[in-house]
Parts: C-alpha cells; structure tokens; sequence
C-alpha cells in the first residue's frame, strides 16, 4: 500500500514553498504510508511519495510510484519503482506493455523537461489531477488536491452523474475543477501542455472455432496462473470472502496454493437471513482448508463510521457495499496487510441480475415478433425461465424498469435499468442543472467500436468494464488504504481478461446462467452451494431498515442541520419527508445522504484545506 503526488510549474518558474505543499498533500495522504519528498534543485517540480520505496531514481530520472508490478523480477531485480524505471528507460511508453499488475507512477525527465503519468489498463490504482494558475498537480486521491483549489465546489455534470448512475463518467469528479485520470490511460506534460491517450483496449473479438470445453480449459489455467502472480511476496495474505462465486473462487484456488495459512474475512448483519451469508463463506473455507474470521456490522457501527468512509471516499460512488468493505478492512488489518479480492468478476463473465431482466425482455419481444430462432439470440424464452428465480428480490427494479419504454432501443432500454434518477423528483432541484445529457455519455461508451454491435451481452458487459468497474475500485482502494491494507485482484490481469473477452456470449450466459462459462470452468473447487446459489446479491446492507428504526435519529440530524436545509442543488426538506417511505433495497437513501455527508465533510470545511496552505503562497 502506498501513494502519490506531485506538483510542477508549467512554466517551469520556482514555487517558493513547494516543499511546504508536497508536505500538505502527504498530510492528507498519510493513511497511505509514511511521507517521503524529493524537490528538483531548480524548486519548479516535485514528489511526494506515500509508503516504502515509492519515490526512485535512476539517471535523469526520477519516478513517484504506487502499486504492484507481478512481474517486475522478469524486468530487473529492486523494487518495483526500480524496475519501471529500467523499462521506461529500455522502452519509452512502450514499457507499459510489458507490466503485469496495478499501478499509478510518475516520471520526470530532466533531460527533456517531461512529466509522464500513467494509470493501470483497469484502474486499481488512482491518479487525480488539477491545473490552478499554471501549476499541475496530481495525487493518489482527490482530497490532496483540494488546498490549492481556490475554493470546493461541486461539478454540475458530475452531479448528473451521480444522480443518474451513483458514479461518473469521462474522467469527472463530484469537485469542481478535479479530474481523474481514466483506466488504460497515459499523460505527458511538455512545454505547458497536457496530452493524454490510452494505451490499452479490450477487443470483443469473438472465437466461434473452439468448443466450450476449450474455453473452461483455458480460463481455469489464467485464473490459476494469475492467483499464483498475486501471491507473490512474503507478506502473509488474507483473502475477502463474500460467498459469492468470485471471491470464493480467487480464495479456493489461493488456499489450494497458500495452504491452511490462508485467512478468509467475512462481513455479517446479524438482520435476518437475507443479510447473512456467512453459512456459505463456512462451507467454503470447510472445504478449502482454511480459516474464516466473521465480522459481525452493527447499525452502531454505521452511525459511528459512515463518515469517516465518506472522507477516505473523496466524494460518493456506488452503492452502500462501500460500508461494510470499510468495515471488513479495519478488522482484517489486525491480522493481514495484503487481501485477495474477486473484483471484477461480474463485468467480465456476466454476473448482474440486470443482463437476465434486459434478455428477458428481448426475448418476449423476439417472441412476439416471430424471431426468436432466427440465430441472434444467445438464450431464448424457453431456456431462460429457470433462471427468472434469480430476479425474486428485484420486484420493485421490474415494476420499474418496464413502466415505460417496453422493447425501446437496447441501449435505451439497458441506460433505462441503471438510471437511478428515475427514482428521484423533487428532492433535485432541477433547474439548477445544465444541458449535459447523461444518456448521450452512456451512448458513447456503449456503442464502441471494440465490440461487435449485435452481442447485446458484450455491450451490457463492456460499458459495466468501462463505466462501472472503475468506482468500485476506487472504493476498494479507499477502504483498504483507510486502514493499512493493500488489495490484489487476480480477475484483474490483462491476459485473462483478453482472453475473457473471445468467449461467446453463448458460453458466458449459456441459457440465461450468469457467469455460466466461469462455474464449469472452477465447478470442482466450489462447494456446490455456492456454485448452483441464485439470490447473490452484491454486499446486500439494510440502509433503508437502519434510517427506520436504530439510525433514523442519526439520519434524521444529517439532513436537518442548518446548512443541509440550505443547499443549492438538493432539496433536503423533502428528503426528510420520504425517508419513511423507502422500500428494502433501495439506495435512493444511501446516496442522498452520501451527498449530504460529503458536502459536510468537504464543502463545509473548505477552510480547513485551505489553511494547510495559507501563508505559503
């Protein structure tokens, strides 16, 4: 676990306290690791580097790096930093063909005056960046960024962004003026300029020449081999296990390697059964061979923490899995500083309920139309209604879904199933916002060229891949660097998911079966629980049972203090009116209230940012 940051004049003019700003930025990133600054003799650039070995040089060279290369040994014997540079050097950009892993790092090159800033092909690992005043900076997470901001606001598309999908898309922040640098990404800063391009793409180029049996082959031989890189080190590793199929398959074939020193962490509500699962995270460490620690979450702990998971956030994304992730974390620091996760699962084998409901209805459309044989349908009606018992706990997402737009579009039809401001009305205020169209960005990243137009399953996938993945991450990584951990995702290595990426939809989602292709490949080293189980839900957290009952006292002062009833953009009287009125599941509370806490933590106490630099000029 480390992290980065860094500031650079464009013009290359001395920043009279630079050292005194990189040392701001490490003070609100030493979560991350202990705080190492390297300053250019002419005092116009430098770094600031968060845990062990994160700031390197080599020649002209000097490089700030955060993450993980699993094949930096192939590379050059040293650290990782070490071994990037050698690349760089050996390679130019191409070097980052050659890497295996989750990283963020910048360069500087004295000899040409050029900043080089890369962002892993999936986006683990952060990298935010602001221009104020022709000064660049850049930092693991969007906070260290906000002294220098000349004051925090909020960015009117990336509201529209959160409001629709509960993420952002294109690289948008919730602060005004911060962007993200997107997965798969490059950036070069010369002479003032900032270009940015991406260096990696996923290619759905699909293998009809192979039979079924040869891609479960082959999956089960780049899972194997992709657990065994994530293993390396001698640091003793813990592993997430959910029991869902993801993660119990990163940790069974990670024990079947690890041995009974494998340790297994599991989140629990003790709210009846359908916020339990821990009966499946049992059976498999019974039958792995390891240990599993259960972690009981309490509404108490909800109100005690949700805070602190809103700062190390940065600003809200995803739904409320990003609680207990916070809390599961800070219990397994205690025992392990590196996890294994299944991150990645769902986006790349089809894993959301949402694909069954969008097939479903095409299905009875084709149905109707007379088409249904007609050779472009991966599943059809008959074979799919054994998999409809999947959807037993999206009643409500149903009702919705099929309000309006019925057999619309495919891609209105999908934006209409992730669209989350559909549950929203007076509690937005409107007018407020601009002319940006949400739906025309989703367009652009669901049409690609990279994907064939006919596979509605790969598109549905490809935009979850690129649009919906990345938060998640960004969730991942925050939680576990809030405590200390650091979190590797085997699903995440780019050959596995090229290869992924020529399965047929046919063999992915076989009859409707979620993830089909991945169950037959890993079957023998599940328990048959998990493999056959239909009612996954994510990290399924009772929000809306706690704002009713053990936290609405809590929920209630969030929304009712003086400056909450003052906000421009959400209307926090007629939230309160509607707290009572949610249904199980829902997340309309949870990313209100999200919003709200973030303007409190943020917004509220802008001058708290600003004193760390003020003075200093």
């Amino acid at each position: 676990m480390s992290g980065i940051a860094g500031i650079l004049n464009l013009k290359h003019e001395p920043i009279p306290d630079l050292k005194h700003r990189l040392g701001a930025m490490g003070k609100l990133l030493k979560h991350r690791g202990e705080t190492e600054l390297w300053v250019h003799p002419s005092n116009y650039v430098g770094f600031t580097g968060l845990g062990k070995n994160a700031i390197g040089s080599e020649g002209d060279r000097r490089i700030v790096y955060d993450g993980e290369i699993y094949n930096s040994s192939e590379i050059k014997k040293g650290s990782d930093a070490d071994a990037v540079l050698q690349a760089y050097q050996a390679w130019g950009k191409d070097c980052l063909n050659h890497f295996r892993g989750m990283f963020a790092f910048a360069v500087w090159n004295d000899q040409n005056h050029v900043l080089f800033c890369v962002r892993d092909r999936f986006g683990i690992k952060p990298l935010y960046y602001t221009i104020v005043d022709n000064v660049f900076y850049f930092a693991s997470e969007a906070k260290a960024l906000l002294p220098f901001l000349d004051s925090i606001d909020t960015d009117i598309d990336g509201f529209r962004d959160y409001i629709t999908f509960q993420y952002y898309l294109d690289g948008k922040t919730l602060f005004k003026g911060i962007k993200e640098l997107l997965p798969a990404h490059a950036m070069q800063v010369k002479d003032g300029r900032v270009d940015i391009w991406r260096y990696w793409e996923v290619y759905f180029n699909l293998d009809f020449d192979h039979t079924p049996q040869y891609f479960e082959k082959e999956l089960r031989r780049l899972i194997e081999e992709s657990v065994q890189l994530h293993l390396r080190g001698d640091t003793p590793l813990g592993a997430y296990v959910s029991g869902g199929l993801d993660s119990s398959v990163v940790a069974s074939v990670a024990g079947q390697n690890y041995g009974g020193e494998l340790v297994g962490f599991h989140g629990k509500f003790d709210y009846g059964p359908e916020y339990d699962e821990s009966h499946y995270a049992r059976a498999l460490a019974q039958k792995c061979g390891f240990s599993v620690e259960e972690i009981p979450i309490s509404a108490q702990d909800f109100i005690d923490n949700i805070r602190k998971v809103i700062y190390h956030l940065d600003y809200p994304t995803m739904g409320p899995g990003s609680f207990p992730q916070f809390m599961v974390a800070k219990h397994a620091s205690k025992q392990r500083k590196i996890l294994l996760g299944g991150q990645g699962g769902d986006e790349i084998f089809g894993g959301y309920v949402r694909y069954i409901i969008a097939y479903f209805e095409q299905c009875i459309k084709a149905a109707i139309n007379g088409t249904m044989h007609s050779g472009n349908f991966i599943v059809t009606y008959e074979s799919i209604i054994p998999n409809l018992v999947s959807l037993k706990q999206y009643k409500p997402l149903l009702k919705q879904f099929w309000q309006e737009g019925l057999f619309e579009d495919m891609d209105r039809r999908y934006f209409r199933l992730i669209n989350r401001a559909n549950l929203l009305n007076k509690e937005i205020r409107w007018e407020y916002l601009k002319d940006y169209s949400p739906f025309e960005k989703f367009r652009s990243i669901f049409h690609t060229d990279n994907v064939q137009k006919e596979s509605y399953f790969d598109l549905m996938t490809h935009f979850d891949f690129k649009a919906g993945l990345p938060p998640m991450l960004q969730v991942e990584d925050r939680v576990s660097s809030a405590h200390g951990v650091e979190v590797r995702l085997p699903y995440l290595d780019h050959p596995l998911v090229e290869f992924a990426a020529t399965i047929p939809s046919d063999v992915k989602f076989k009859d409707g079966t979620l993830k089909n292709v991945l169950k037959q490949a890993m079957k023998d080293s599940l328990p048959h629980e998990i493999l056959n189980r239909k009612d996954k839900m994510g990290f399924p957290t009772p929000i809306v049972e706690w704002a009713k009952k053990e936290a609405k006292q809590f929920v209630h002062d969030v929304f009712s203090n003086q400056k909450a009833l003052q906000r421009d953009l959400v209307d926090n009287r007629v939230v309160l009116e509607g707290l009572d009125q949610e249904e199980k599941y829902s997340r309309k509370i949870w990313g209100l209230l999200c919003l709200e806490l973030w303007q409190q933590e943020f917004h509220d106490k802008q001058h708290e940012y600003k004193k760390l630099v003020i003075g200093h000029k």
